[in-house]
């Protein structure tokens, strides 16, 4: 049973009481709200009893016209106080509705940093996969240099081609120089590598602590929410109370 229901039902009785025998003279309401006065079969119209008797009824009937306003007025009241408790329903709703859209993120966000421990460790296979390939091609540069170390042995044994050997020697400076500067490439190739690793690192390291004050704000915003939706609901809670008191003594009232 609704608030709406409970008091017109309160009002329905307060009209059905609010009117007592007096003797013989009794109005009442008929079915379209007018006032009925109807007398008892004994009554007459003959004497000073008669005369007596219409005069009550006119009184009484003043008195229902005098009593019909303030109950009116009441009743208009209950309906505005009804709107202001619905509207407040509705605000308490909408806070329902919010927090629990946010206790919905805040339990997403569990999965999305579960997601981060993975991206992290792919990040760490990648960087020792490269390093093993730097280990081999720094191999591979070592035996290169253990056969350009050879060369000038091999070149002392053909002593019986030295124009040949010339030109070999001419061609290991120029394959000299250009490994050189291929050496530099590669160098400052492992320099920016190296930066980038390090601003990979930093750049992880500030995502966590983005993530971290992200943690901290939800839990001030979930705890503020959740002390906001308990002084609504304890004021909702008052003013409830509040009107039932109130219409409890007006209903004691009007029975007294």
């Amino acid at each position: 049973m609704t608030l709406r229901e409970i008091l017109s039902g309160t009002s329905n009785w307060l009209r059905s009481h609010r009117y007592a025998p007096a003797g013989r003279c009794e109005p009442s309401l008929d079915g379209d709200g007018l006032l009925t006065m109807t007398l008892d079969s004994e009554a007459t119209f003959a004497g000073p009893a008669s005369t007596r008797k219409m005069g009550c009824s006119m009184k009484n009937g003043t008195v229902a016209l005098e009593r019909r306003e303030p109950i009116e007025k009441l009743q208009e009241g209950f309906n505005r106080l009804i709107g202001q408790l619905e509207q407040i329903n509705d605000h308490l709703n909408e806070q329902v509705a919010q927090h629990q859209e946010l206790m919905g993120k805040v339990r997403q966000l569990p999965q999305v940093l579960e997601s981060l421990p993975s991206a992290v460790e792919n990040q760490k296979k990648l960087t020792a996969q490269l390093l093993d390939q730097l280990q081999s091609t720094a191999a591979k540069d070592r035996q290169f240099l253990e056969v350009v170390g050879r060369i000038p042995a091999e070149t002392a044994r053909q002593t019986e081609a030295l124009v040949s050997i010339d030109h070999q020697l001419a061609a290991a400076a120029d394959t000299d120089v250009q490994m050189t500067q291929s050496f530099m490439k590669f160098k400052d190739t492992l320099e920016r590598l190296n930066n980038n690793t390090v601003s990979n690192t930093e750049g992880i390291l500030q995502m966590s602590k983005t993530f971290a004050a992200s943690d901290r704000y939800l839990k001030y915003v979930v705890n503020k929410l959740n002390k906001r939706f308990a002084w609504v609901f304890g004021i909702a809670m008052t003013v409830c109370a509040v009107v039932i008191c109130a219409l409890v003594g007006i209903v004691v009232y009007l029975a007294s």
